[in-house]
This record gives structure tokens, sequence and C-alpha cells, in this order.
């Protein structure tokens, strides 16, 4: 028996207690030495000059019988319930008594509990009660997730005027567009209007104003008329203007993000485009596309070695690069890079080795498909789960595939197009984990090797690759309510074993080659409006890439073009020239 289990069971029996606890009318028999040992407060209460041994009675304490007995509870088996419903008063009981212990066990909870609704609730609460653990992780879930909390949370709308001029300043906050951080503003005043016009002039500034479309500044921005009553904002309206036309005639260049008007957000995801096919031969280089400010950074280390026909998959932090070929040898082995620690490890390598593999993530798990060992194109498949760091065979599939292009839908895995060796395939087949059984869809409307495969909206998009006479700028998407694919737009460049990924609700393609060349090129789709655009192109002219979307990292700004945090500009040193304004503001 365990000392305390043994204190545990005297308390119970009310035996060699040596003081009470009463709390309206509810005595509780405890040891002194006991609660002394989970608790500051208790320590000194039982030690200072007055707390004489005679004094057996401790009846002050500002605290429900309910609460008490849980602060008891834990102090004799360093365990409690804590509930949803308890949890706030739980820790305001043991921060007012100094329960360590405790106090981490609530911030736990809570941070398991994190959700849009409450996450500015529990921001507020670890502030208020100095869980700086706690407050980091809720002050992250808040910018990471910000334009779906402002649309489900009441408590964003009651947040007083520093905290939320706190969330709109930092660069990590989540928005695609910068016009959601003005609309909100709008919405947080129009919710006390009287008491919160008035800090329209001190809000404004948060809003990265250069960035948002002329368009929308002219008539939301320029013509809102709880603007054109601050003097203030009429000065910030100016500045805006200046650094719009600043930013349109001279594009920034990296790192030259200085005006806090039109300083790029950071994203909250990331395309890296992994390894590849350049000038004769492998490359280890690795880029990192910014959707933010349309710019790739190099962030290549010189002790991965090159490798080209692989794949790359992101999961828990690290990215994992399977398979693929150096010019001389096919690769079953695994490497994973660590976002934090930009470090390279091994992993446990497949059971095959897999050249034109095809890769996705399904439920924690990646899933390795088809691709050439060597000597012929395989149409078996394994899963890695990375808690064990093991590789499983699963059911094969129906085809010889390599070249083929993967992604997952719906709890389910989808493999389209590839090569057998012989033909391009225009077949696709879906696997069911539960079941370890693949079953064939119906077929693409072209044969696709070398295709690009990625989830998107809802469906399936299969883009470019090669039909055994051209590379490809077609794309289709597949439904799987219907089993049907629809055409959509075409690329505005051919291309075959290429990256691809979603990144902020748009599909972007990179590099791979167009039947004549390998390309530097970027292009990206936009579904809202069924039409591509080109996006920077990369700095490596590379195919047989591979990409993986990154998000979430703590430390994206090691990833990124570094925005410059310079305070704002002295507004009223343009007084003369915004006067000058007045008329139309």
């Amino acid at each position: 028996m365990s000392t305390m289990t043994l204190f545990e069971e005297l308390r119970l029996e009310g035996k060699l207690c040596d003081a009470v606890i009463r709390i309206d009318e509810v005595e509780f028999n405890i040891h002194k030495i006991v609660l002394c040992r989970c608790s500051e407060y208790f320590r000194i209460l039982f030690t200072s000059d007055w707390s004489v041994p005679e004094r057996q009675v401790y009846s002050s304490l500002d605290i429900s019988p309910e609460m008490m007995h849980l602060i008891i509870q834990y102090a004799y088996t360093d365990s409690v319930p804590v509930t949803v419903s308890n949890v706030e008063e739980l820790l305001a009981t043991a921060d007012h008594f100094r329960v360590t212990g405790l106090i981490r066990g609530c911030c736990d909870f809570l941070q398991d509990q994190l959700c849009l609704e409450n996450c500015v609730g529990i921001w507020r609460l670890a502030d208020f009660y100095y869980c700086p653990d706690l407050k980091q992780k809720a002050f992250h879930f808040i910018l990471h997730h910000f334009e779906e909390m402002v649309q489900v949370s009441e408590e964003f709308l009651e947040l007083p005027l520093s905290q939320l001029a706190e969330i709109l300043e930092q660069d990590e906050l989540n928005v695609k567009k910068e016009s959601a951080v003005f609309e909100v503003i709008l919405r947080w005043i129009a919710h006390m209007p009287e008491e919160r016009r008035g800090e329209i002039s001190v809000l404004l500034p948060k809003v990265r104003l250069a960035l948002l479309t002329p368009d929308y500044f002219m008539a939301n921005v320029n013509n809102n008329e709880l603007l054109k009553e601050s003097r203030d904002c009429k000065l910030i309206i100016t500045s805006a203007l200046k650094a719009m036309y600043d930013l349109n005639l001279n594009r920034p260049s990296d790192g030259n993000h200085q005006n806090p008007l039109s300083r790029p957000r950071l994203p909250y995801a990331l395309l890296f485009a992994i390894g590849g096919w350049s000038d004769g031969g492998p490359t280890n280089g690795i880029e990192v596309y910014d959707t933010r400010t349309d710019h790739w950074v190099n962030v290549t280390h010189n002790e991965e070695s090159p490798r080209a026909y692989h794949a790359a998959a992101f999961l828990n932090g690290v990215i994992y690069c399977i398979g693929g070929f150096n010019g001389a040898d096919y690769f079953n082995s695994v490497r994973k890079f660590d976002l934090a620690t930009r470090t390279w490890h091994e992993a446990a390598p497949m059971h095959s080795p897999r050249c034109y593999v095809s890769v996705t993530v399904l439920d924690g798990c990646i899933y390795a498909m088809g691709g050439f060992n060597g000597r012929s194109r395989l149409l078996s498949a394994e899963r890695y789960e990375p808690d064990t760091n093991q590789w499983t065979v699963i059911a094969p599939m129906h085809e010889q595939r390599s070249d083929a292009g993967a992604t997952t839908l719906g709890g389910k895995v989808y493999i389209c197009g590839g090569f057998t060796g012989n033909d391009c395939l225009q077949t696709a087949e879906c696997y069911d984990p539960e079941a370890d059984q693949w079953s064939l869809t119906s077929p693409m409307s072209s044969r696709r090797s070398g295709v690009g495969t990625v989830t998107y909206g809802g469906r399936v998009f299969a883009v470019g690759g090669f039909d055994g006479l051209d590379r490809l700028r077609s794309a289709e998407a597949f439904d799987p309510e219907t089993n049907s694919w629809s055409p959509v737009s075409t690329m505005l460049h051919p291309r075959s074993n290429f990256g691809i990924g979603v990144v902020d609700d748009l599909l972007f393609v990179v590099g791979g080659f167009n039947g004549i060349s390998t390309t530097f090129g970027a292009e990206r789709y936009d579904r809202n409006t069924d039409e591509w655009r080109n996006v920077e192109d990369m700095q490596i002219c590379r195919s047989a890439l591979s990409c993986c979307v990154v998000h979430g990292l703590p430390n994206v700004a090691e990833y990124v073009p570094p925005r410059d945090s310079l305070p704002l500009p002295r507004m009223e040193e343009e007084e003369g020239e915004a006067s000058s304004l007045g008329g139309s503001l």
C-alpha cells in the first residue's frame, strides 16, 4: 500500500487527522502534511505563527463545499474528475489555493476541449489565471481558425478593444482575404455601436488595407460613413492609398514588407516542392511557396541526397519522402523531415522498392501504391503507421500502376491513371480500408500517366498527364455520389509528372515535363471561377518532383519571406496631404 493510499484511508476513517476544514457547516477532516504537499497556500496557512497546535478548525476559506471536496480529493489521490460543468470553477479554486498540479490538469482538459465556439473564452480564462501554455494554444487556435471562428463564436463579440486589436494585428492571423478583417471590425462595432464607434481609428490600422482590391477598398472602406466621421481614419486611408499605389507600381521583393498596411500575413498552409529531375539528373532541392506573397523560398537541406520519381506526405509535423530513384537505384527507403528542427531522419523502409509511386494520407496512416521496382510495374500496396513505424501490406490493386495519382475522399483512397509498362491508363479505383478491398470506379475520359490527382471541393481532380501521344492540359473531376467524371477548365500549359496541392481553396500545379523540356512554371485553379492563372515560377526547373501541403507550423516564419514588424508610420506627418483629399473621403 502506498503512503498516499494509506493517508486517504485514514482520512476517510477520521483517524490521525490533525485539522478540520469547515465550509458552510460541512466539515472535512484532513492531515495538514498532505495538503501542504500539494499547495503552497496550505503550507503557509498551516505553518504561520498564528496557526498554533490548539487551532484545529479552519473555517474562513471562501469556497464551496463541493470545490473543497475536490481539492482535498486531489491532495490525497492526485486525481479528480474534471468536467465541462466544473472546470472553470475548479481552475479558479485551484488557482486560489495554488494547487499547481490541478491547475495543469484543468488546462490539459481545456486544451482538449478547444473548438470554434469556446476558444476565445478559454484564451481569456487562461490569461486571467496566468496559464501561459494554455493561453498560447488557445491564441494560436484563434489565429489559425479565425474566419470560421467569427462565424460561430458569440464570445468574440464581447472581446475588449485591447484583446481584439491583439488578435487582428498578428501576422499569423489566417485570413484568405484582408476584407474579412475589416468586416469583423464592423461587426464588433455594430454589436455595441454607441460605446464602440469611436474605437474604429484604433482598429483600422490593424487591417492590411493596401492588400484589399481597389474596387473593394473604394466601395467599402473609402466610402464607409463611420470612417468618414473620423479624422484619424481619413489619414489612415490616405496612407493606405499611397501604399496600395506603391505596391502596384513596385511589387515588393523578398523581405521588403516593411509597411504594416501592405505587409502580407503569414500563411497557415505552405506548398512544399521536393526533389525531382533537373538538368539531366535528380535534385535534392526543396522550395516552399507562400501564397500570401506569391514567392518561392529555397529551403534545401544539403544533408538530404537527391531523388526523383518519389512521393511526399505530410503527417504530424513531419514530411515523409517515400521511394523514388536517384539515377542508379530504386528506393524502398523512407526519409522524414522534421519541420520544427529542420533535420532528416530514417523511417522504416517499405516492403518493395517503389519508383513512380503514388502516396496519400488517410486517418493518420500513409498509403503507398504501385510504382516500379526496377523490373516491373506493381499492383501491390502498403500502409505505414507512424506510431509503430511499420509498413503493412494491404490488398493489391486491380491493375499494375506506376505514374498514377492518389488522394483520399470520404474515408477512402482513390488512385487514378498511371502506366502498366505498355499502356497509359484511364481507369481509376477506390480502396476501402475497413474492408481491405479495391473497387473500380468509372474510368476517366482520357488516359493519364504522370497525372496529378488531388481532392478539391469534395471531388477528386485528375489533372494533366500523358495519354501515350501528348502531354495534356485537360483536367476532369470525379464525383463519388454519381460515380462520374466531368470536365473542368484546361490548364494554361501542358504537363506531366508535376507536383500538385490545394492551398487556401486553390489548386496549384508545379513544374513537370511539357513534352519538350522540364519547366519552372506553376499555375493555380480556382473552382469558384473555373479559371487557371499563372503564379510565380519556381527557382528550380524540374519534373518528377513531389509536392505536399503543410499546415499549422509554429515556425512558419522560417519557411517564408520575412515580414518586418515595424511600427505604424506617424499619420499626422501626412496631415497636409490628407486634408487636400478630405472632400473625397
